[in-house]
């Protein structure tokens, strides 16, 4: 025996022989510190199933949700310029999104897809709050536009997912001219009569909330998100006062009249389906994947004799043997 022998192989056998694990087979609830399985915690839409904390999700997988048997097709948005200002702070403007790009897997920071909800076709629009902050570029106003002209055009509700930190600087007062770009988007389905559904998730702060995100017929928040124009630490530290437990959040706003409900994100499918058909004048949705039964013949669950008659008489009644012996 030697060290070759005793050291080297063994060495060399374990190497080859390890296995790989996964790194991200385990997720911590940032609110909780319950350690989530990742399957788990996807099948559940990124919600603690411990505490019931909304955790980010990306446009693509809340759409694969949303969308019946997760099908949808990507709506095409006009590319803007790409570096209108020649940005530079840390980095220049081209390395942070080439930089935002790798790590999302994203072109921009909004996704706009087209497929049925519920057996209904509807436009849907999300924010990647990943990317950027989800900030609002020219890109973001193209999107907005691009999906509801797509609306206009197929006549469906439009459902926009906001998630944003606001105005992206790097593109200045181009960025802010995306405010009102998307007001006139949003004008164009009023004018058709479509329904503008919004759901805001956390956070949603800025021009976003100053623009298109407060515009809706409908406004939806999922549990505990951030909704504001300027955020709490700055309005605190400007006006000197502590605020209210819970000031800005979801739940705050529903109370002040500022929304119309606060849904979970495993029941938003559903809450949507509902709005949108009544919106639009359709009947309420059927839950499975059959259709509806056709209604009963009337008539069909009742006795021969009393369907054809209108009433039946117990057999053993007197009064149906006298009329019966009557010639």
């Amino acid at each position: 025996m030697n060290w070759i022998t005793n050291y080297v192989r063994p060495r060399i056998n374990s190497i080859f022989s390890r296995r790989e694990t996964p790194e991200n087979l385990w997720q911590k609830c940032d609110e909780c510190g319950t350690m989530l399985f990742h399957r788990e915690l996807s099948d559940n839409l990124n919600v603690c199933t411990s505490c019931g904390h909304h955790m980010v999700i990306s446009p693509r997988e809340r759409f694969t949700a949303l969308f019946d048997g997760g099908v949808f097709a990507e709506i095409a948005v006009p590319e803007p310029i790409a570096d209108p200002l020649h940005f530079r702070d840390q980095k220049k403007y081209p390395e942070r999104m080439k930089a935002a790009q790798k790590a999302t897997g994203e072109k921009e920071a909004m996704l706009v897809a087209t497929g049925d909800m519920g057996r209904a076709p509807i436009v849907a629009v999300a924010q990647d709050f990943s990317f950027m902050g989800g900030s609002m570029g020219m890109y973001v106003g193209n999107a907005i536009i691009a999906a509801a002209q797509k609306a206009v055009k197929m006549k469906c509700p439009l459902v926009l997912f906001s998630a944003a930190g606001g105005a992206r600087m790097q593109e200045g007062i181009l960025s802010l001219m995306q405010m009102p770009r998307s007001t006139v988007a949003v004008q164009m389905l009023k004018e058709a009569g479509l329904p503008y559904i919004v759901v805001l998730t956390h956070p949603t702060t800025g021009g976003v909330t100053a623009s298109y995100a407060m515009l809706g017929d409908v406004h939806i928040a999922e549990p505990n998100a951030l909704i504001c124009f300027a955020g709490p630490r700055v309005i605190e530290q400007t006006l000197g006062e502590r605020l209210p437990d819970g000031f800005q959040r979801a739940e705050y706003l529903l109370d002040h009249g500022m929304l119309d409900r606060v849904t979970r994100r495993t029941e938003m499918r559903d809450e949507l389906i509902a709005i949108t058909r009544m919106l639009m004048g359709l009947p309420p949705a059927v839950r499975g994947d059959l259709p509806a039964p056709d209604p009963q013949p009337e008539g069909l669950d009742k006795p021969k004799d009393e369907a054809k008659a209108g009433t039946a008489q117990p057999a053993d009644d007197p009064a149906a043997k006298k009329t019966a012996a009557k010639p």
